[in-house]
C-alpha cells in the first residue's frame, strides 16, 4: 500500500514539473508574438498533445485520489457497511460450488435471510421468503444444508395431516372449499373428470374431445404439462385416461404443490418466466391454465411461448385454455405472437367476458405443432 502510494506521489510530482515546464515555454512564445510578429517560433504538436495529456492524467488523479481524511473516513464507512452486509457463511460455501441464478444478486437482502440457517438442524420456517425469491427470477434457489420442516403423522385417510397449515390463513382444505370453490381443492376423482367433461360453451374443450382430435391425427398422447396448473385437477383427470402430465404450480397463499402431491402426481415448483426443466420435443401437450394471461409483460409471454414449442414435440398440441386479455390485445398483439409460432389452428373460440367493462375476452385456443420445419 505505502509502495503504491510513494508511486503515485512520484507521479503526480513529475508530471506538475513537466505540466509547469511546457506552460513557461508556451508563455515565453506568446510573449514573442507580442513584441514581433515576424520571428514567431511555432510550438512543435508533439509538445502541445504532451502538455494536453499531462493535463488530463492530473485531472484524473485529483479527481480520483481523495484526501487522506476523506479517504480514511470513506474507508471506515465501507467497512461498516461490508460489515452490516456480510454473506452468510454457507452462501460463500455453496458459490464455490454451484453458480447461483443472476437475478438472485439483485435482492441480496432476501437471499441472506435465506441463506442465514444453521446447517445440520431443522431449515427455518420460511416459505414465504421461498416464494418471494422465485417470483423474482431466483430459480433455482442455492441448495442448503439443513432438514426440511415435514408434517409429523402424514396420512391418506387424513388429507389435512400431509400440510403445513400454519403458513396459510386457512387450515384445512373444508375452508379452502368454501373460500374458493373454484380454485380446485376438492380433490375427488369424480370432481376433477367432471370439470373437463363438460361442453357448456364454445370456450369448452373435454377431455374426451381433445382425445378424439388427436386419434384422427394419428397423434399419440402420452406425456403432457400443464403450465400453472394449480391443484392438478387436469393431470388427475388424464391421469384416468393414462396420460401422464406434470403440473407447475405455485404456492399462493394456499398448498398447491402439496395438493397436486397428494394425487399421485408431480408438482414442478417453477415460476412462468423460467425455461421449463424439459428436454427438447419430449412432450406431447401442453396446455396453459388460468394464470397464462395479460398480466404477463410482452416479451415474456413471446420468450415463453417459443419455450414451449421446445419441449413440444412435431405435432404436439398447445392448449390455451382461456386466455383473457382485451379484444384489441388479441387482435394486434397476442394472435400475432401466436401466428410466428406457425401452428395449425385446430380451434380458435373467442367469446366475451360476461362482466366485461374495457372490452376483455377469453379465447380458447388448441393449435399443432408442425411435424418438421
Amino acid at each position: 500500500m505505502s509502495l503504491n502510494l510513494l508511486l503515485l506521489v512520484a507521479m503526480v510530482a513529475t508530471n506538475i514539473l513537466s505540466l509547469y515546464h511546457l506552460s513557461s515555454t508556451t508563455n515565453f512564445f506568446q510573449s514573442t508574438v507580442k513584441s514581433s510578429q515576424s520571428s514567431v517560433p511555432t510550438v512543435p504538436d508533439h509538445l502541445l498533445r504532451q502538455l494536453h495529456t499531462i493535463r488530463a492524467a492530473i485531472n484524473h488523479l485529483t479527481t480520483h485520489q481523495p484526501d487522506k481524511s476523506t479517504s480514511t473516513s470513506t474507508s471506515r464507512a465501507a467497512v461498516s457497511s461490508s460489515s452490516s452486509s456480510t454473506a452468510p457463511k454457507e452462501l460463500l460455501i455453496y458459490s464455490k460450488l454451484s453458480p447461483i441464478a443472476s437475478a438472485c444478486h439483485n435482492y441480496p437482502d432476501l437471499l441472506h435471510e435465506y441463506m442465514n440457517y444453521t446447517p445440520f438442524s431443522l431449515c427455518p420456517s420460511d416459505t414465504d421468503l421461498v416464494e418471494k425469491l422465485i417470483l423474482r427470477g431466483c430459480h433455482p434457489l442455492p441448495r442448503r444444508r439443513c432438514f426440511s420442516r415435514t408434517p409429523r403423522n402424514p396420512s391418506d385417510s387424513k388429507p389435512e395431516s400431509n400440510v403445513l397449515w400454519s403458513y396459510y390463513s386457512c387450515k384445512s382444505f373444508d375452508c379452502l372449499i368454501t373460500k374458493f370453490s373454484d380454485l380446485g381443492f376438492d380433490l375427488s376423482l369424480e370432481k376433477s373428470k367432471s370439470q373437463f367433461s363438460a361442453y357448456k360453451s364454445e370456450l369448452d374443450l373435454p377431455i374426451s374431445q381433445l382425445l378424439q382430435i388427436a386419434k384422427s391425427a394419428n397423434s399419440v398422447l402420452r406425456l403432457g404439462i400443464d403450465v400453472g396448473g394449480g391443484t392438478g385437477s387436469f393431470a388427475a383427470a388424464m391421469k384416468a385416461r393414462n396420460v401422464t402430465v406434470l403440473t407447475t404450480t405455485m404456492n399462493f397463499n394456499a398448498p398447491y404443490s402439496e395438493a397436486v402431491a397428494m394425487r399421485g402426481l408431480v408438482p414442478l415448483h417453477v415460476p412462468l418466466q423460467q425455461r421449463l426443466p424439459v428436454f427438447d420435443g419430449v412432450v406431447d401437450l401442453v396446455r396453459c391454465g388460468r394464470a397464462v394471461n395479460r398480466w404477463i409483460p410482452v416479451t415474456v409471454m413471446e420468450f415463453f411461448f417459443f419455450d414451449l414449442d421446445r419441449i413440444l414435440r412435431g405435432g404436439g398440441y398447445l392448449w390455451l385454455d382461456r386466455f383473457f386479455s382485451k379484444k384489441v390485445d388479441l387482435e394486434n398483439v397476442y394472435a400475432p405472437m401466436i401466428g410466428k409460432l406457425g401452428y395449425k389452428k385446430v380451434k380458435w373460440a373467442v367469446a366475451n367476458k360476461a362482466d366485461s367493462k374495457h372490452g376483455e375476452v377469453f379465447l380458447t385456443a388448441l393449435l399443432q405443432k408442425p411435424v418438421a420445419r
